[in-house]
């Protein structure tokens, strides 16, 4: 086990080894642990200036990149070899709660936040390449679908789950209901 001195929100781990995984914290901090070397984080990267809430590490062998959502209202994008931040990505005007990388599209990470849209990224481009209002409540959770690169999944205050197609987001692709509390974490199987 290991000790940090804040809450830790969220957890991610490397594609490249097996006992590295990264978490984020209260603080506003992200740190790097090595599971087969007890002492404490191997590096920590403090930038965000609140709570950092949402880290995840790119899923394609071929890229070592970390995403990092805070509620601050920006995500950051990171190389676990190099000692800061990469990129600010900036545009959301609340709370981001999920960021989350394509398992498809190498570069493409989606946001989810509390100004109530989702929202897609590429970190070959400085700015957002799509907005979504995707509820008229609070976004606390979005995931990817893994086997189809245009499909998200997103939930909300609104204690519902939609399902957006990047080609045509005008409505959703379906809409689930049936929560009575706010949905906090939604995963495609």
């Amino acid at each position: 086990s290991f000790d940090w001195n804040d809450a830790l929100f969220d957890v991610t781990w490397s594609e490249n080894n097996e006992h590295v995984l990264i978490t984020c914290s209260g603080d506003g901090s992200l740190q790097i642990w090595d599971t087969a070397k007890t002492k404490g984080p191997l590096q920590v990267y403090k930038e965000h200036t609140l709570e950092a809430y949402s880290v995840d590490w790119s899923q394609t062998r071929g890229e070592q990149l970390v995403v990092s959502g805070s509620w601050d209202q920006t995500a950051k994008l990171w190389d676990p070899a190099v000692g800061k931040s990469l990129c600010t990505f900036k545009g959301h005007e609340g709370v981001i709660y999920s960021t989350i990388w394509s398992p498809h599209i190498p570069g493409c990470f989606a946001s989810a936040s509390g100004d109530q849209t989702l929202r897609i990224w590429d970190v070959k481009t400085p700015g957002v390449k799509l907005v979504i209002p995707a509820h008229q409540a609070e976004i606390l959770s979005c995931d990817w679908c893994k086997y189809d690169e245009n499909l998200l999944v997103t939930g909300a205050v609104d204690c519902s789950l939609k399902g957006w197609d990047l080609r045509n987001i005008r409505q959703p692709v379906f809409v689930l209901l049936g929560h009575t509390y706010a949905i906090r974490r939604v995963k495609v199987s």
